[in-house]
């Protein structure tokens, strides 16, 4: 008959808290990066093609991020003031950023070379972006109340949009229609501006007559609803109803100072001057997860393959939470013509004939696997699961051993106390527990000191307390260590029986006024 391994016990554990797959999903942006900058940082923007880099603008200059590495492989530094934010073009190729003199400047990313200065503004640019349809064409806001449309070739203004009457802080351009601009200002409205007559289509503002600084503008896709934040408050615009505002959320307790979208825009990203960046699912604005960070959130952006979230913090702290990109997802990603090769459809490409590097790459790629008879019959083997040192020691009766070594700290209690409920079965604890000394002792004392009040193994502790007190009672007093752990454990377990009155008296007391309380709202007999 086979050796039977001894059996480990599950005992029951209070239930861990369930995190809904939405959950999960945000848990799984771990392991952030911490990157330390000189002053705020005000702006962060992932590039739209891969390798998706992300441009982060700090005091007077903007750093251009690799999100492999997270380390900085350009650095632009060619402002006269602090500038503002660093925004990449569709293809990756230029940069664009404005600064606090009005000074909006065009950079190639790979020179850091000045390609275009456009310099009408007369104070400070906080918004300068390009256009997501037309990569000419360059968007601004500034303090001085204006929005301007910029032709980057001719480096002049194609259309200059005023009616804000205080400070513009946030813009944006409809991803549907190059000609619709949503603008934000400290005024207290929202503006959606068309560029063809250069007029205010539409003005959005909170009812009441209260004016509160207007932080943040994003516009959805499908550009026909758009959000701001005011204050502590995001509002939800929809502007096929003429911009009536549909929804007032307020689970920020401090202005929210950063809006951004995730990859398909099913889920929005708020973050606050009260730590927090909070997603909501925009189908009923529902709050699904909450991240803390260290200080007050000013900027923070999703990347397009949603691998990565940048966080820019007050005191200057660039956060990056990253997550491991399932193989599903990067192989429906992957846009080589290598991988239509590798799987087979090569042929209707390139007929019978593969050769050149396309042939190396096949021939490294795909393997042939070996076929044999469809009738052969094939022997199923089974790994033999190789036994503990505890089980190997039990099988050779080395009793006192398998005991020794499941007494270390790295084996966890309840593997101890199954092995002691097996040699109580295979009476075989008090050879376990014979021919000790000191050293050999101690360990088997701290162990039923440490577990005598676990009410999982209270009893065998002291089954086990009992045996070894009727062994080595004739010794005691030969070792100073061993005669201070029985005194612990004495005082332990009289410890415990106090306590266990205490609770019977607790019990008695409470199960009287819970009949006295039944007693007195019990209907009265008929």
């Amino acid at each position: 008959m086979d050796y039977q391994p001894v059996v480990v016990p599950k005992h029951a554990r209070p239930a861990p808290a369930k995190h809904s797959a939405e959950s999960r999903y945000w848990r799984q942006f771990k392991h952030p990066v911490f990157v330390k900058e000189f002053a705020p940082v005000t702006s962060v923007h992932f590039a739209p093609s891969k390798p998706h880099r992300y441009a982060v603008t700090a005091a007077t200059r903007v750093q251009i991020y690799a999100p492999r590495t997270q380390k900085v492989t350009k650095t632009i530094a060619r402002f006269k003031d602090v500038a503002r934010s660093g925004h990449i073009r569709g293809d990756g190729k230029l940069l664009v950023a404005g600064d606090d003199s009005g000074l909006i400047q065009i950079f190639d990313v790979n020179s850091r070379a000045i390609l275009r200065t456009l310099d009408a503004h007369k104070q400070p640019v906080h918004v300068s972006r390009f256009s997501p349809l037309d990569h000419t064409q360059v968007l601004s806001c500034s303090d001085d109340t204006t929005v301007r449309l910029w032709d980057v070739p001719s480096q002049s203004t194609i259309t200059l949009f005023e009616g804000h009457t205080d400070y513009v802080r946030t813009g944006q351009i409809s991803t549907t229609d190059p000609h619709l601009v949503l603008s934000g200002s400290y005024d207290g409205t929202v503006r959606l501006f068309d560029a063809r007559t250069g007029t205010c289509e539409m003005l959005m503002q909170p009812a009441g007559g209260a004016v509160t600084p207007v932080e943040q503008v994003l516009m959805f896709p499908s550009g026909t609803a758009a959000l701001s934040s005011a204050g502590n408050i995001l509002r939800v615009w929809d502007l096929v109803a003429g911009g009536r505002c549909i929804r007032a959320l307020s689970n920020h307790q401090k202005t929210v100072t950063a809006l951004a979208f995730n990859a398909n825009a099913s889920r929005l990203l708020t973050g606050g001057l009260d730590h927090m960046v909070k997603v909501y699912d925009v189908a009923n604005y529902n709050v699904m997860h909450t991240m803390r960070y260290p200080a007050p959130v000013l900027c923070l952006a999703v990347s397009p393959d949603e691998t990565h979230i940048a966080v820019g913090m007050s005191d200057g702290t660039l956060s990056v939470r990253r997550r491991q990109q399932k193989a599903s997802e990067a192989t429906a990603s992957s846009d080589s013509p290598f991988s239509l090769l590798a799987g087979g459809a090569y042929e209707s490409f390139l007929g019978t004939d593969v050769s050149g590097i396309g042939e190396r790459h096949l021939r490294d790629r795909t393997k042939s696997r070996r076929i044999g008879d469809v009738n052969e019959l094939r022997v199923e083997s089974r790994r033999r699961k190789r036994l503990k040192v505890y089980d190997r020691l039990l099988k050779s009766f080395k009793y006192s051993a398998a005991l020794d070594s499941v007494l270390q700290k790295k084996v966890p209690p309840t593997t101890t106390f199954a092995l002691i409920q097996e040699l109580i079965h295979r009476d075989g604890l008090r050879t376990a527990l014979s021919s000790r000394d000191d050293v050999l002792l101690e360990p088997i004392l701290r162990l039923l000191l440490k577990h005598v009040t676990d009410p999982r193994f209270g009893e065998m502790v002291c089954d086990v307390a009992l045996v070894t007190l009727d062994m080595y009672a004739p010794v005691l007093g030969q070792s100073p260590l061993i005669d201070t752990l029985f005194v612990r454990l004495r005082k332990k377990v009289e410890a415990e029986l106090a306590f266990q009155k205490e609770l019977v008296k607790i019990r008695g007391a409470l199960e009287m006024l819970f009949a006295s309380s039944a007693l007195a709202h019990a209907p009265p007999p008929s």
